[in-house]
Parts: structure tokens; C-alpha cells; sequence
């Protein structure tokens, strides 16, 4: 069983300064942090950190995942090839908090060089406070999952 207060963290070597902010942000909510990502500025591969973490998600270990890469994009596309993740790479509000109500996303993904780290903080809140909806949403939810094979 997933301990509701786990969330996995990682990221390649673009992103470890806003991944660590996120980091000690929601910490200090209450949330369990767990960072996977690397300490050293060397060059990692967006593709391994993204995995890795979709993992953690999707075996139950953590409840949700918020993934970081330069633009966000490349390291959401290796968490969405892992069976039951979805998702999302957002730089809006408005999108972090739908694809949660709507989508049932259980990982963000944000871009270190597209935002800047009051953005990032904001939001990661709305991500992690906000419910799925379920109704309606939920039969569109299923059907995403049905695509997984």
C-alpha cells in the first residue's frame, strides 16, 4: 500500500537546483520527500531519471512523482512510457491542477529552464493539492489506461 504522503523526486543535471527548492518546499508541507536525482552538475541522462522515478509511482512505493528536465518534456515522455503513469509537464496553474481533476496524473513534470522557481513552487501546489474529480473523468481515465495494453 502507497503511503499517502510519499513523492518521489528526480531530475537530470539542468534541474537539481529547482528540484532541491521543490524539495525542502514541500517537506516543510508535510510531504515525505523522496529525491533520487543526482547532487553533481555532470551531464545524466533525462531518460533514466524519469524512469526511475515513474517507477517509484507506479510500484506504489511513493504516490506521486514530479520529475524535472530543461524543458520538462523529454523527461515526461520516459515517465509516460512506464505502465500506470500518467503524466503531465505543465507551466501553468490552471494545467497542474486540471490534469489532476481531470487526468487523475499521478506525476508532474516541469522545465528548470522555462520557469523560474516561484512558478515551480506554485505549481507543485496546485498538483499535489488538488483531488480527481472522478465522475465523468473517470470513465475518460480508464480509457487512458486501457491504451497501456
Amino acid at each position: 500500500m502507497t503511503d499517502n504522503t510519499r513523492v518521489v523526486l528526480s531530475s537530470d543535471h539542468s534541474a537539481i537546483g529547482l528540484r532541491q527548492a521543490i524539495a525542502a518546499h514541500i517537506a516543510a508541507q508535510g510531504w515525505t520527500v523522496v529525491d533520487i536525482g543526482p547532487t553533481t552538475p555532470e551531464s545524466t541522462p533525462y531518460p533514466e531519471h524519469g524512469a526511475a522515478a515513474a517507477r517509484r509511482v507506479a510500484d506504489g512505493d511513493c504516490r506521486f512523482g514530479i520529475i524535472l528536465c530543461g524543458t520538462g518534456q523529454g523527461i515526461m515522455m520516459a515517465a509516460n512510457k512506464v505502465k500506470g503513469v500518467r503524466c503531465g509537464v505543465c507551466a501553468d496553474t490552471f494545467s497542474s491542477r486540471m490534469i489532476r481533476q481531470h487526468n487523475d496524473a499521478n506525476m508532474l513534470a516541469l522545465g528548470a529552464r522555462v520557469i523560474g522557481e516561484g512558478l515551480a513552487l506554485d505549481l507543485v501546489d496546485a498538483f499535489l493539492t488538488a483531488p480527481f474529480d472522478g465522475g465523468r473523468h473517470a470513465a475518460r481515465v480508464e480509457m487512458i489506461k486501457a491504451l497501456e495494453g
